[in-house]
């Protein structure tokens, strides 16, 4: 029986490319022959629409809440060997109502030990906050992967996900470490994009990944479309890229 390689995706700065990977990383994995499931665990659902779907009566939210087992919020997505685990706005009560619950930082894990079987990798969209939430997707991972976006203020929070990282991994998930870092929005051209490079690479050392995602106004536009960059645009900068990723994130995990 294989057993999914579980990622959460992290950072609870917004606008650092979360989603984008969350939906880009999972496709082009799923395209390379995997059986892949990625997790929508973000009030705003983003990555439930980027990829064409929509949460309707069965979401992460009510299995989380016990409602509904998690195999019926499953859906097909427009990319072959790709499920998805759908949220929207319901998720935002999630928060508070979890405070209440027993073992309320191992819901997510129980859920996807229900399913995992059926999956070579889980990879879960965490929203972008260190609550309930992240804590239970960093409660259920193996690893964390963390995008930075090429930016003055580019560490600016990573300490704080980095405590919630070591707390997590004290008091719930001692097998916790970091897939990697990846650097998002990056133009290569100027000064700035250059520094913040150099001082991710610092700072993280060999978990940097080599490759980096441009800023690419194709990427941007693939989700009003419901649809992952390589299939939205299979030519452009940023669907070369995540395959380049996916390709080095399958490298690192044979």
């Amino acid at each position: 029986m294989r057993v999914a390689k579980i990622v959460a995706i992290a950072n609870q700065k917004g606008g650092v490319g979360k989603t984008t990977t969350a939906v880009n990383l999972s496709s082009c994995v799923s395209a390379l022959g995997k059986k892949v499931l990625i997790v929508d665990l973000d009030p705003q659902g983003n990555t439930t629409s980027g990829i064409g779907g929509s949460a309707g009566a069965h979401s992460v939210y009510e299995a989380l809440m016990g409602r509904t087992p998690l195999s019926a919020c499953l859906q097909s997505t427009c990319v072959k060997g790709l499920s998805l685990i759908p949220a929207d706005i319901r998720l935002a009560g999630a928060e508070l109502e979890l405070v209440e619950l027993d073992r309320r930082e191992y819901r997510l894990k129980h859920l996807l030990k229900t399913i995992e079987g059926d999956f070579d990798f889980l990879f879960v969209d965490c929203p972008p906050s260190l609550g309930l939430l992240t804590v239970n997707a960093l409660t259920a991972a193996q690893r964390v992967l963390i995008p930075i976006q090429c930016e003055y203020y580019a560490l600016e929070g990573v300490s704080s996900l980095m405590n919630t990282v070591n707390r997590v991994k004290h008091a719930f998930n001692p097998g916790l470490d970091i897939e990697g870092v990846l650097l998002t929005m990056l133009d290569a051209r100027t000064n700035l994009g250059i520094q913040v490079v150099d001082s991710v690479k610092k700072h993280f050392k060999s978990r940097v990944f080599a490759t980096a995602i441009p800023r690419n106004v194709r990427l941007g536009e693939a989700p009003s479309h419901g649809l992952p960059i390589h299939l939205y645009d299979p030519r452009s900068l940023g669907a070369d890229s995540y395959r380049r990723l996916a390709q080095e994130f399958l490298q690192r995990n044979r």
